[in-house]
């Protein structure tokens, strides 16, 4: 598989960390470098990582994880957005304290969530037997460069949300995971 073939993949499995940095910036209260440095680089990281396991797993496993895989994805991304959705009703607004999707169990979740379709996209590699290494490592640049991005542009949409931030959010979140469970079941 040539460059360009990686790359539209690359692009093609960091458009869930696109949209979840967007949603997930606007639900932040401020957003420092660290924080784009600390999410771009997880999200980056699992998005490399897992073309590697996927590569390594051969297709019996794949098989038995791709009847269910989509299911993962979104119950990890409606469970996130929903406690989003939750917290935005119940709180109410500007004073309610924002979720950082940049640390601990929620940036890993999320970085899982972002990547699991990266796992399939490994297997495939094995199969064209592709050099996975630089595959992999394209992905996670592409991805680290994608969610920089997407967490830029969300911090800009936070001032036109206001208050709806964490609901809107959240609501993207429950989209994404829609979005990927409906793709894989029609």
């Amino acid at each position: 598989m040539d460059f360009i073939s990686v790359l539209l993949v690359a692009i093609g499995v960091s458009a869930d960390c696109f949209a979840v940095a967007v949603s997930g910036s606007v639900s932040m209260r401020r957003l420092s470098p660290l924080q784009v440095l600390r999410t771009s680089f997880t999200f980056g990281f699992f998005q490399a990582v897992m073309p590697l396991l996927g590569w390594l797993a051969g297709r019996s496993i794949v098989q038995a994880i791709s009847t269910y895989d989509h299911w993962v994805a979104f119950a990890l991304l409606a469970v996130v957005g929903g406690h989003m959705v939750w917290e935005s009703a119940r709180k109410g607004g500007v004073k309610s304290e924002r979720t950082d999707i940049s640390r601990g169990i929620l940036l890993l979740t999320l970085a899982i969530a972002t990547s699991i379709d990266a796992f399939a996209v490994g297997l495939s590699f094995a199969f064209l037997e592709n050099g996975i290494i630089r595959a992999s490592l394209t992905i996670g640049l592409v991805a680290f460069l994608i969610t920089a991005g997407g967490l830029w542009v969300g911090r800009k949409a936070t001032g036109l949300l206001g208050k709806r931030a964490k609901l809107v959010g959240g609501t993207i979140l429950i989209g994404i995971g829609l979005r990927i469970l409906f793709t894989h079941l029609f």
